[in-house]
C-alpha cells in the first residue's frame, strides 16, 4: 500500500478481510455500528454528504421495499420476513461508508488495503495450486479453493468480482505494466478455481479496463488481441496441467453438442433450475414466491425427475441468475424496484465530477462484474453475498459524493 490504511476505514476493511471465514464477516458490519456510532458522539458525523445518503437511503429501499413486498404473501413467511429484517444491518454500514470515505484520499487508501488482501488471497490460492494446499486447507478436487476451504467454494466468485480493486491499485503504483502482472498474477487462480461464471466476471472487467487504456478503436482492437492471445495461453496451460480444470472445460464444451440434456449437463442442472424459476415467476407475476422462498417453492413447480427435488420437499437454494432470483422471489413490483435503484446510481455516476467517479470506479466496476445480467450469480439476497453486494454499494455512494479535498488520518 502506499499509505497506512487509517485507523477509521478499519471496519470497512476489516469486512472483506474476513470474508473467508463465512458467516465472521459480520463481525466487520458490527465494528462498522460501533463506528458509526463514535462518530455521532464525537461529532464527526457532520461530514455526512446529504447527496450520498440519499442516494444510499434510495438503493436501499428498492431492496428491502421488494422483500418486504414479497414477504406479504411469502411460501415461507418467517424466512422472508427474517430476510427483510437482516436488510437493517445495511444501513448502519452503508452510513458509516459515508462517514468515513468522505473524501477521495481515503477511497484510494481503502482500495490500496483491499488490494493489500485479495494479494493474500492470490498468494495462498498460488500456494494450493503449487502444492494442492494453502491456509485453508487441501484443494477441493475439481477445484482451488484457496483460504476459503473446499467446503466453502468461493475463491472464484470474490476474487473475480474486487479484481478492479488491485487491478486499479496496481495501475496507479506501476501504470500499464503493472496492471497487466496484476491481471496476470489474478487470471490463473481465477480459472483453476473452476467456476465459470468467474471466468467470464473477470473478461469482462478486462475488457472495461483495456478499453479505459486504450480510449481508441483501433488501439482496442490490437489490445485486446494481445489480451486474447494471453488468455488463451494460461487456458492451455491451465488445461495442460490440471485435470480439474480441463474436467470444467470438458463440462463447458459439451454444450455445443446442441441436445438438452447435454446442454443442462454443462450448465451443471441450471437449465432445470430456470426453468423452475420461469414456472413461479408465471404462477406468482406480481410480488414472487417470497424473498429466499425460492427452495421451499421449488418442489411444487419442479418438472417430473427434477434432480435437485429433496425428499423433504425442499429444492435448489436459489434462481443461479439475478434476473430470475428477483422475479420469481420478489415478482415484477420487486424488478421494477431493482430497475429503479439502477437507473438512479447510472444517473449519480453521470452526475458526479472527474475525481468523484476515479474514486466510485473500482467499486463500481465490482458492482458491474457482480450482477452483469448475461451471467450466472450467486442469491443476493443470501446473507453472505449480500453483505459483499452492499459494502460494494456502499462504497460507491460514498465515492461520488466524496470531497476532492485531503484530510487528516485517523
Amino acid at each position: 500500500m502506499n499509505e497506512r490504511l487509517p485507523v477509521a476505514l478499519l471496519p470497512l476493511w476489516a469486512a472483506v478481510l474476513l470474508l473467508p471465514f463465512g458467516r465472521s464477516a459480520e463481525f466487520g458490519v458490527v465494528l462498522c455500528a460501533v463506528g458509526l456510532a463514535a462518530a455521532v458522539l464525537r461529532g464527526s458525523a457532520s461530514t455526512l454528504s446529504y447527496a450520498s445518503l440519499r442516494l444510499f437511503a434510495l438503493l436501499w429501499l428498492c431492496y428491502a421495499g421488494a422483500a418486504a413486498i414479497s414477504a406479504l404473501d411469502a411460501v415461507n413467511p418467517s424466512k422472508s420476513w427474517g430476510t427483510v429484517l437482516a436488510a437493517l444491518r445495511f444501513v448502519p454500514l452503508g452510513a458509516f461508508a459515508l462517514v468515513a470515505l468522505s473524501t477521495t484520499r481515503r477511497h484510494a487508501q481503502l482500495r490500496d488495503g483491499v488490494a493489500f488482501v485479495v494479494a493474500i488471497w492470490l498468494a495462498d490460492a498460488w500456494l494450493q495450486a503449487l502444492t494442492g494446499w494453502s491456509a485453508g486447507g487441501a484443494a477441493e478436487a475439481e477445484r482451488l479453493s484457496g483460504l476459503f476451504g473446499a467446503d466453502n467454494l468461493k475463491l472464484g466468485p470474490v476474487l473475480a468480482t474486487l479484481a478492479p480493486f488491485p487491478l486499479l491499485a496496481a495501475r496507479a503504483r506501476w501504470g500499464p505494466r503493472g496492471l497487466a502482472l496484476a491481471f496476470a498474477f489474478i487470471l490463473v487462480p481465477v480459472l483453476l478455481a473452476g467456476s465459470r461464471a468467474s471466468w467470464f466476471a473477470l473478461a469482462l472487467v478486462a475488457l472495461v479496463l483495456l478499453w479505459c487504456e486504450t480510449r481508441r478503436p483501433l488501439r482496442f482492437a490490437a489490445a485486446l488481441a494481445a489480451l486474447a492471445l494471453v488468455m488463451g495461453a494460461a487456458v492451455a496451460v491451465a488445461w495442460q496441467t490440471s485435470a480439474a480444470f480441463d474436467a470444467r472445460l470438458q463440462r463447458t464444451l459439451q454444450a455445443f453438442d446442441g441436445t438438452p440434456g447435454e446442454i443442462d449437463f454443462a450448465l451443471a442442472g441450471r437449465a432445470q433450475i430456470w426453468h423452475t424459476a420461469g414456472a413461479m415467476i408465471v404462477d406468482h407475476p406480481v410480488n414472487g414466491v417470497g424473498v429466499r422462498g425460492f427452495r421451499y417453492a421449488y418442489a411444487h413447480y419442479a418438472a417430473p425427475g427434477d434432480s435437485f427435488v429433496q425428499t423433504d420437499g425442499s429444492g435448489a437454494a436459489h434462481a443461479h441468475q439475478w434476473l430470475l432470483e428477483v422475479l420469481s422471489e420478489t415478482g415484477a413490483i420487486g424488478f421494477a424496484l431493482w430497475l429503479s435503484a439502477i437507473a438512479a446510481a447510472a444517473m449519480a455516476w453521470r452526475g458526479a465530477g472527474r475525481a468523484q467517479r476515479e474514486a466510485a470506479f473500482a467499486p463500481g466496476l465490482s458492482l458491474v462484474a457482480m450482477a452483469f445480467p448475461l451471467n450466472t450469480h450467486l442469491a443476493f439476497y443470501s446473507a453472505w453475498w449480500g453483505l459483499l453486494f452492499w459494502w460494494l454499494i456502499a462504497l460507491y455512494c460514498a465515492a461520488l459524493a466524496a470531497s476532492p479535498g485531503d484530510d487528516a488520518d485517523a
